[in-house]
């Protein structure tokens, strides 16, 4: 990656960015909230719906895995975005410190494909057994008039005892502790596919690797960080944050405080090729795509290296007083 300077002086006039692609996540934001306020709703976390129900509590999330799907229909290969379905649910649950324990999917297509729904609900299968979950049933809906193609999301539901849902609020002095992302994972894909396909087709070999094509590097499933709910507990993390949409700014949501990511895990090579193929400045790409991290917890500074020990994780920063992400030279609010 270039650091800030050079990425904004190296975009071109025409350097994209995701809300000129067609997603505004500032627009996105305002929309839920006026949904939410429309009847009354307050969220209990930042990543899951909570309900009281004894001496536990019994949480919700829904999500879909996005324009990833217009990628997998380009190079036929339906194969792995059912982890994606399930990642994108479980991950959030992860967040809020709940143990996802059921998963319902929900499919709309154009018309019936045995074919399609089969490879769907093969990686569905996947992502069921590496998130240990299980599957509680699902809708597949035909809908020709409502959509082209298809659209695959689910809900998933957790259990958390009341002792064990975290915190959700980063403490100043707390060490930021990152896990590694597969990738680019669901989110960006709109302008990452939008910067690659500028110059080039989704069935050529990947220039930074050429094991895979474009299209295969694009599709990497999500990484489902589950196994992080033990090691978390154990460690008295107080908050997390789940890198989707909105980037390195989904740190905020751990709190009002500044967040110094002084020492980042690396990018992967994708990342690289989108900021080059599309003249996308260091901030956007920051503010879109997870950059090589897909999910970091605040946990105080002196249980840090016990986390690190149990998982992949790295110390990649620290929690100070302020209201900012602070990395690689950009300052995110």
């Amino acid at each position: 990656m270039t650091d800030q300077t050079d990425g904004s002086e190296s975009a071109s006039e025409d350097g994209l960015t995701y809300a000129e692609t067609g997603v505004d996540i500032e627009a996105s934001e305002d929309a839920t909230a006026a949904l939410l306020e429309a009847f009354g709703s307050d969220l209990t976390t930042e990543y899951a719906g909570l309900l009281d129900i004894g001496d536990r509590y019994l949480a919700l999330a829904t999500d879909g895995v996005g324009t990833k799907l217009l990628v997998a229909e380009a190079i036929e290969d339906f194969s792995t975005i059912g982890i994606d379905c399930i990642a994108m649910n479980v991950n959030d649950l992860v967040a809020a410190g709940v143990e996802p324990t059921g998963f319902v999917d929900y499919l709309a297509i154009d018309e019936p494909d045995d074919e399609i729904t089969n490879e769907i609900g093969e990686g569905l299968a996947v992502g069921l057994e590496q998130a240990d979950l299980t599957l509680l049933g699902g809708e597949t809906a035909v809908m020709p008039d409502v959509v082209t193609g298809f659209d695959l999301a689910g809900t998933c539901v957790g259990l958390a005892p009341k002792d064990e849902l975290l915190d959700g609020e980063a403490a100043v002095g707390d060490a930021l502790v990152g896990f590694p992302s597969n990738g680019i994972h669901s989110n960006g894909l709109t302008l990452a596919r939008e910067a690659v396909t500028r110059n080039h087709d989704y069935t050529e070999t990947f220039p930074l690797d050429p094991e895979v094509t474009i299209g295969e590097e694009l599709l990497r499933p999500t990484r489902i960080y589950t196994d992080l709910l033990e090691p978390m507990v154990e460690a008295d993390v107080r908050a997390a944050a789940h890198v989707t949409g909105g980037g390195w700014t989904n740190l905020l949501r751990m709190g009002e405080n500044r967040y110094i990511v002084d020492d980042p895990l690396p990018a992967q090579p994708i990342f690289e090729f989108v900021q080059t193929e599309g003249g996308v400045t260091d901030e956007e790409m920051h503010r879109t795509f997870n950059m090589g991290t897909g999910f970091v917890v605040a946990v105080p500074s002196e249980r840090a290296d016990s986390l690190v020990e149990r998982t992949d994780g790295q110390i990649i920063g620290r929690v100070e007083d302020g209201e900012s992400v602070e990395i690689r030279g950009l300052s995110l609010s």
